[in-house]
Parts: C-alpha cells; sequence; structure tokens
C-alpha cells in the first residue's frame, strides 16, 4: 500500500493485533490480491537500521504471505523492539498472524 488514503482507511477500521515486535493492522480489500503497507518510525535509529527492518519485513511477505493469502491489505507499524528482533523472530510474528487470520490455505 503506497496511497495514504489506503493507509488511513486500514487504521480507522482494521483489526489490529499488537505482538513483542509489530503491530499488525489488516482489512479486507476488494482488489483481489493481498496488499502490505510499512510504518517504520525512527525511534534514534539509523536509516541503516530502519532499511534493514524494512528488508526483512518485505522478504518474509514476499516469500511466505503474498502467494498465500487472500485479498487482504495488511499494515505492519514496527515496535522499538523491532530493530533488536532477529530475522527468525519478525518471521514467527508475521506467520502466526498469518496462520490466525487465514486458516484455509
Amino acid at each position: 500500500m503506497a496511497r495514504a488514503a489506503d493507509i488511513r482507511r486500514c487504521l480507522a477500521k482494521g483489526r489490529r493485533r499488537r505482538s513483542a515486535f509489530l503491530d499488525l493492522i489488516w482489512i479486507d480489500n476488494a482488489l483481489g490480491h493481498p496488499r502490505m503497507g510499512l510504518i517504520v518510525p525512527r525511534f534514534q535509529a539509523t536509516a541503516v537500521a530502519r532499511n534493514r527492518l524494512r528488508r526483512r519485513l518485505r522478504e518474509v511477505w514476499r516469500r511466505e504471505v503474498q502467494a498465500v493469502q487472500p485479498a487482504f491489505d495488511l499494515l505492519v507499524r514496527a515496535r522499538r523492539e523491532a530493530y533488536s528482533a532477529s530475522y527468525d523472530a519478525l518471521r514467527a510474528e508475521i506467520l502466526g498472524w498469518r496462520d490466525a487470520t487465514c486458516p484455509v490455505r
């Protein structure tokens, strides 16, 4: 998701799940395919750390969620703790969300 209107709609009307590293907000969409938006606040982290976190989250989405997910808009907001999380921990949180919202795969 790149449009601000889509992000605002997801924030206003979406369902939420908060985990140790991520806030996950999702809403159905009418496009027929899943989309993901990222919010990675600065939290006094360097640009390198923010970009690394973005790349990790996008990679989990690309490899394991996008192909099997129904038409949802997923907004992922990184929490301060996400900067120190391993790839496997971030992966586990996103896959846990996927398993809870999409029992049929």
